[in-house]
């Protein structure tokens, strides 16, 4: 937890099927360059194995968000990719802020891997309720 503030950071993430843990490994190294420690990752729960191998990887918990609840995330980013395909303005956004739990809030938008099969987002936030999906 973060120490001064009672408050948990996740990393949610977005990625396309054929991403690689090397494209995950690099947003989080990003978004802890930019934000500090990160504590929890996240992501949809159809898509959480990969997350779980870095979750494995870095010693650290992964949170599922279902799948239907992401359309209820309001977002930074707008894709119409992710509109179309998820229902929502960006995976990793939504994943984030709702693994972070209510009144959760993104640090910042969506970051973009350099291969653009991943997107992962920030969101600080207290937790309560979410901790039912996480794993490691």
């Amino acid at each position: 937890m973060t120490a001064a503030s009672n408050a948990m950071c996740v990393v949610g993430f977005g990625f396309r099927r054929a991403a690689r843990l090397a494209s995950l490994a690099d947003l989080l190294a990003q978004l802890e360059a930019r934000y500090g420690p990160v504590d929890r990752l996240a992501a949809a729960a159809s898509k959480q194995a990969l997350v779980q191998a870095l979750g494995r990887e870095r010693g650290m918990a992964v949170i599922a968000v279902a799948d239907e609840a992401l359309p209820s995330a309001v977002t930074l980013t707008h894709s119409r990719h992710s509109l179309e395909a998820r229902g929502t303005g960006s995976v990793a956004e939504a994943v984030a802020l709702l693994a972070a739990g209510p009144g959760a809030e993104l640090l910042g938008p969506r970051l973009i891997s350099a291969d653009r099969m991943a997107t992962a987002a920030v969101a600080r936030g207290a937790l309560r309720g979410a901790l039912r999906g996480e794993g490691a």
